[in-house]
């Protein structure tokens, strides 16, 4: 069974840097794509960054290219997020999620799903 867990969220002030990580485990690491989605408080759930199986090919929402990064580390089962210079409008709930066979900006297509970790961003 894949278990998604997400850790680093937390309060930071505008214009720093945070990186938020997930570790999967249950399944090989290198099977799946993994991808990174939030959802703000009344808002739907967006897309925000996707790494391919061997990290070759990564995506970002348009409005986060040059802000945010999304690596992972094959080797310890995990992919990070490194967000930088971050905006009280970045506050949200960060979701990793999973897919063996899908990589892309349609969060019905990922498998599975973390629990979620919460970025505050204050003014």
């Amino acid at each position: 069974q894949v278990q998604l867990v997400e850790s680093g969220g937390g309060l930071v002030q505008a214009g720093t840097s945070l990186t938020i990580s997930c570790a999967l485990s249950g399944r090989t690491f290198t099977n799946f794509a993994m991808g990174w989605f939030r959802q703000a408080a009344g808002e739907e759930r967006e897309f925000v960054a996707a790494i391919s199986w061997g990290a070759s090919t990564t995506y970002y929402a348009d409005s986060l290219k040059g802000r945010f990064i999304v690596t992972r580390d094959n080797t310890r089962n995990t992919v990070a997020l490194h967000m930088y210079s971050l905006k009280p409008e970045d506050t949200a709930v960060y979701y990793c999620a999973a897919d063996e066979y899908y990589i892309g900006k349609n969060a019905s297509r990922y498998d599975y799903w973390g629990q979620g970790t919460q970025v505050a961003v204050s003014s």
